[in-house]
């Protein structure tokens, strides 16, 4: 329903577009605005058109996804085609003839403008000023064609340079054209948005510049189409209004910031990829330095810096490059400045990076911890849960030969809540006797056990007693015993925790409309103490918060023990992002991290960053690896945390200062 009304309406804007376009066409002899209006309204549709359309053939994948159906049978208020295919030509028939009429109209008003927009450039701003006079006494089409002159090339086509820097920027990272993801990108992605962003109004380019964000989270997490029936339309949502408030005051200052200026965008990226990383709404996804995970040696930067210190190089290469960029096209000299820095911050990253590595070598005492992985390849949200116990209990059997100090089962592996089930009557109850089951096989294993596991417990607030559900992570001795607790702390906004039920009753009911599946957050971080090593267990995505991981590492943990779930993604992508974001959280840290997920990407990553081990993607497996603790080492990041990015926020102000003071000396 809500999609077939976005779409009457899209329709509805079209329509209303083509009248008015025809008004100004008429009319922009007279006014000077309106040619240049009329230049604006094809992009805005293109740009609007576009996102509805990803959004349409994106969501075709749930299409073929069983637990929807089952979803759909309980709830009528979602309606989807009976396959993906089916939609996917849906989505075609409905908007690409937009598209097409759409693009037609953007390009053949810039094109036509070509000759004068050569023009221009023999005489300069001033001759392009009166050629616009000129033509708008002439006809109202030369008017609109000149309007195009009167400026750069790159502003006419602001909108397809934005276009390209959002997916150079989706494509850097592990995507659905490549894997692993073609870290290469990172490095120039943002130039072609950059380049326009100098050249076009204030507004225009908080647009653009929104606009590119919004596209390049589309492309990185299409995969979220398969998460829920909400999740990407949010998570764009959000994104829309992150990079709103971002490029508003990053263009203000880039515009006030002097012969510095190369340096706003390195600094404003940094530190507002570190704010949007932050409270409720923090999902730390496609931030620029992760893309080059594979890039060993640059990324052990991230041990003095965190991660932010691989964006702020990246994105000053961009600001480098684009500057020299936008100097051959204006055909003046060559800054050198940005060519310069960034190549000396390039140097230095690269050169700790080697010496990092160097004196990584053999150790005289090693000491090491044997984990056995185990990867069950099923959904747990399938409620398959005496066959996804089997198939546990399978694999696990297997991994026991190898005699490994910790077995590791993913999160949710286990799900029926083993504290309530175990004291209830397993005759009675199915889940109770899958419980008992459980236990019983874990006392028969001989080691230490650790799964994922819905928990719970019981408050009295306001006088009444209350349950609170928490997606935990539960520690077993070989002899049965449940030594420890982890509840998760840093949930998945809206799809795992709203606390806005009293505030918002209206967006929660909708939330339960959608079956989503709400816990509490935990309140304290727990290092679990096992007899060879301390561990700690950051759940899903909490893996991806530099910070969240670092006060664990603060706090004693040798390991980081992720356990995950991304079966639900049905795509290799999602894992891989995942892990790529993972890796990072090693080389903060100084740690060696290993993963357990219920289909991938279940590896072990040394304190250097390097994948060492894996275990296919979307097959039954088990990982047994012997960690190394010995290398493990206390990091500057891991004492002063985000330090970078509110050096590089402080910075930001700096250089509005500065800039300032410079013009007014001049």
């Amino acid at each position: 329903m809500t999609s077939r009304l976005l779409y009457e309406l899209l329709l509805s804007l079209h329509a209303a577009a083509a009248v008015l376009s025809l008004v100004l066409y008429l009319r922009a002899r007279a006014r000077p605005v309106t040619a240049a209006l009329l230049l604006r309204l094809p992009e805005v549709l293109l740009a609007l058109t576009s996102v509805f359309f990803l959004f349409t053939f994106i969501y075709a994948t749930n299409a073929n996804m069983d637990y929807v159906q089952r979803f759909m049978s309980s709830h009528g208020n979602v309606l989807l085609a009976p396959n993906s295919t089916q939609e996917r030509r849906s989505a075609y028939a409905r908007f690409l003839p937009l598209l097409l009429v759409d693009g037609a109209a953007y390009v053949t008003a810039r094109i036509s403008a070509r000759g004068a927009r050569g023009a221009r450039g023999a005489r300069g701003a001033s001759g392009a000023a009166r050629e616009v006079r000129s033509a708008r006494s002439a006809s109202p089409g030369r008017a609109v064609f000149a309007a195009a002159a009167s400026e750069p090339w790159p502003a006419t086509w602001a909108l397809a340079l934005a276009a390209a820097s959002g997916t150079l920027n989706g494509l850097a990272f592990p995507s659905f054209l490549v894997t692993g993801g073609l870290p290469v990108l990172g490095w120039f992605c943002l130039v072609p948005l950059l380049v326009c962003l100098e050249e076009v109004p204030l507004r225009r380019g908080i647009w653009y510049g929104t606009f590119a964000g919004v596209l390049q989270t589309m492309i990185s997490n299409y995969w979220l189409g398969t998460f829920n029936l909400f999740s990407l339309q949010f998570v764009t949502v959000v994104t829309a209004a992150e990079y709103l408030p971002f490029m508003a005051a990053a263009l203000l200052v880039l515009r006030r910031a002097g012969p510095l200026r190369f340096l706003v965008f390195p600094a404003a990226w940094t530190g507002f990829d570190w704010i949007r990383s932050m409270g409720f709404l923090g999902y730390p996804w496609g931030m620029l330095g992760t893309s080059q995970y594979p890039v060993t040696v640059l990324i052990q930067a991230a041990s003095l810096t965190g991660v932010w210190g691989i964006t702020f190089l990246l994105v000053l290469a961009n600001s480098a490059l684009a500057s020299t960029a936008r100097a051959l096209v204006l055909r003046v000299r060559v800054p050198l400045a940005p060519l310069l820095t960034a190549a000396a911050c390039l140097a230095v990253c690269g050169g700790w990076g080697v010496v990092s590595l160097h004196h990584d070598g053999s150790v005289s005492s090693p000491r090491t911890v044997r984990l056995a992985l185990v990867q069950q390849d099923t959904d747990p949200r399938k409620d398959d849960y005496s066959a996804t116990f089997d198939t546990l209990r399978r694999l696990t059997d297997r991994a026991l030969a190898a005699r490994p100090d910790l077995v590791v089962w993913s999160e949710t592996a286990f799900v029926p809540n083993i504290r309530r089930w175990s004291t209830e009557d397993p005759k009675q109850y199915p889940l109770a006797a899958l419980v008992r089951d459980f236990l019983s096989y874990q006392r028969g294993i001989g080691t230490w056990l650790l799964t994922g596991n819905d928990d719970y417990d019981l408050r009295v607030v306001d006088g009444v007693q209350e349950r609170f559900d928490y997606n935990g992570s539960v520690l077993f001795s070989p002899r049965g015993e449940r030594v420890e607790t982890y509840h998760k702390m840093h949930l998945v906004p809206f799809t795992e925790y709203f606390p806005y039920k009293k505030q918002l009753p209206g967006i929660y009911a909708l939330l339960m409309s959608f079956d989503a599946y709400l816990w509490e957050p935990g309140d304290r971080r727990v290092v679990f103490r096992h007899p060879a090593f301390r561990f700690a267990t950051p759940i899903c995505f909490e893996d991806a918060f530099p910070d969240d991981v670092r006060r664990f590492v603060a706090g004693g943990a040798e390991v980081i023990l992720n356990i995950s779930n991304d079966y639900w993604s049905l795509t290799r992508v999602e894992g891989m992002q995942h892990a790529a974001n993972a890796l990072f959280r090693a080389v903060e840290n100084g740690r060696p991290l290993a993963r357990a997920a219920a289909s991938g990407l279940t590896c072990v990553i040394d304190s250097r960053g390097r994948i060492l081990s894996r275990a296919p993607f979307y097959q039954e497996a088990f990982l047994v690896a012997d960690v190394d603790l010995s290398r493990s080492r206390t990091t500057l990041y891991t004492r002063w945390g985000d330090w970078f990015p509110v050096a590089m926020s402080a910075g930001l102000v700096l250089l509005l200062a500065v800039g300032v003071a410079w013009r007014r000396s001049s």
